[in-house]
């Protein structure tokens, strides 16, 4: 069962219903995430440009949920980019959350917070002044038919965020500014 925030319009599962650690990783492993793959370089190109237009190879970086296949660490570190690989389930190193960055990428992550306000606070806190968080995923809007659109179908997209939701965050957070360009939005500290 799905809930939807009055508030900020995002659309989050019942807590009962949230996957465990095993499903998770199980439905992560189905991903065929091949950092070589073409299409999936093109899929992350937006947010791996977004990060060359505001950082450069001196700047420190995390991928926060680098998951199986970390495609844009990848063509980041193509570039010579100094990008730290950071996932619970498959880069656990908690000792990269002790550090701060210029920058974060979440490359389809986002959505599988079951503690939103709990991670955009860590996030937050592990950015350097004037660092910036980017975040990639789809956002529901007016236009979406949601029983039938196929994000929410899968069953580790617990939070499903809408522009307001993103807005929202900014001004709880204290974010200093959110750009948001169709499925990037991009933090401001």
């Amino acid at each position: 069962m799905y809930y939807k925030c009055r508030n900020c319009l995002a659309i989050f599962l019942d807590r009962y219903n949230l996957p465990d650690r095993d499903l998770e990783k199980n439905r992560y492993l189905e991903h065929n995430n091949d950092v070589n793959d073409p299409g999936y370089q093109r899929f992350v190109k937006p947010l791996v440009a977004a990060v060359i237009d505001d950082f450069d190879e001196k700047d420190s970086g995390l991928d926060f949920g680098a998951g199986t296949g970390p495609v844009a660490a990848k063509l980041l570190h193509d570039r010579n980019y100094q990008i730290e690989l950071y996932d619970p389930l498959f880069h656990n190193n908690p000792k990269l959350l002790k550090r701060k960055y210029d920058y974060i990428i979440c490359c389809e992550v986002i959505e599988h917070f079951h503690y939103p306000a709990k991670e955009f606070e860590l996030l937050k806190k592990l950015l350097l002044p004037g660092g910036r968080l980017y975040c990639m995923t789809d956002l529901h809007d007016k236009s979406v038919d949601f029983q039938n659109w196929y994000y929410k179908n899968d069953r580790t997209h617990v939070f499903i965020y809408h522009h307001k939701t993103l807005e929202w965050i900014k001004e709880k957070l204290k974010f200093a500014s959110l750009k948001v360009d169709k499925r990037l939005a991009v933090f401001t500290i």
